[in-house]
């Protein structure tokens, strides 16, 4: 196939003003097509067949999340392929624009609904949290292989601060209180907040500052950390690849993020279950999440569990001089 027959394709795709705002809209988030006609006041028709479109030129591609459809960017696009090339090149122009303040509005309105919706469900389930995240994943099978990554690195940092994000119950927090002398821990739901501050009364923790809100609130505080650790958060999280950018944010030079999380699986059961608004994460998102934060990956381990899911644990490093 000719050079021009393989652009054509690309080019009249993306030759359209709401398409490439499209594009814009899903440089880090992943919507449904409800969501998207929403967000650009459209009929779901109409927006479907932009979306097959884009998709039949390889500028989307779709992610089934239980019987819905989600669309993202494509994860997988190589540098020295003409189209993949020219895809990027497509995406690398279109972020250059910023987003209309009404389209930011109505983004910032579906992450509200998708937390409120989050938060809701442990608000219900609080006395019960332990019993539903094991339905997945027991607390020990994922917390000790990263209790043992992070003991290991500590051997040769001097970290000082410590930053974990949705730390539930508070059982991870023994750890990070022996590691750093301070540590925060950030979550938007009051009722696991205090579970978390009986289990660090209940343990004797005195370095552990316990935080109601989001990471917003505290890279608008100006903190910043030696260590971010987020297990089993990004799945709950209206937008997860927000958390790595916020986490980059916040961390010191040469500082470490480790995550914890599913990866992608078909088990839509966890979304009434376990109040999951993501059937996990392939790991080559966390990766291209990371790289857009700045983020350089380190070491990777995959649990599998014997229900049939599979456990991630990724460590990403702020390397001074990478934006």
């Amino acid at each position: 196939m000719s050079s021009a027959r393989i652009l054509a394709p690309i080019y009249k795709a993306s030759g359209d003003p709401l398409r490439l705002e499209i594009l814009r809209v899903l440089r880090r988030d992943t919507f449904g097509v409800l969501e998207l006609s929403h967000l650009f006041d459209m009929r779901q028709s109409g927006m479907s067949h932009h979306l097959k479109v884009m998709h039949k030129a390889g500028l989307l591609e779709p992610q089934r999340e239980g019987n819905a459809i989600f669309y993202r960017r494509p994860l997988h696009l190589e540098t020295d392929k003409l189209a993949d090339g020219t895809i990027r090149q497509v995406f690398d122009t279109v972020d250059r624009i910023p987003l209309p303040p009404h389209l930011q509005q109505r983004i910032e309105a579906i992450r509200t609904q998708r937390a409120d919706q989050c938060r809701a469900f442990f608000a219900r389930h609080a006395e019960q949290f332990r019993e539903q995240q094991e339905l997945i994943a027991a607390f020990d099978l994922y917390a000790g292989p990263v209790a043992k990554l992070l003991r290991q690195r500590a051997d040769r940092k001097n970290w000082l601060t410590a930053l974990e994000i949705g730390p539930g119950e508070g059982a991870f927090l023994p750890v990070l209180s022996q590691l750093c002398p301070r540590v925060v821990a950030l979550d938007n739901s009051r009722d696991m907040l205090a579970k978390a501050r009986q289990a660090c009364l209940d343990e004797k923790i005195d370095n552990v500052e316990l935080i109601e809100g989001v990471t917003d609130a505290l890279v608008d505080r100006g903190d910043t950390f030696d260590l971010v650790v987020a297990n089993m958060v990004l799945h709950h999280v209206p937008s997860p690849a927000d958390i790595l950018l916020d986490a980059a944010g916040l961390m010191t030079p040469g500082g470490c993020l480790v995550i914890s999380d599913l990866c992608r699986h078909d088990q839509e059961w966890a979304k009434d279950n376990c109040g999951d608004l993501w059937l996990g994460f392939e790991p080559e998102e966390l990766t291209a999440w990371a790289n857009e934060a700045g983020l350089t990956p380190g070491e990777s381990l995959f649990i599998g569990l014997r229900n049939g899911f599979q456990i991630q644990v990724r460590e990403f490093w702020k390397i001074t001089g990478r934006h």
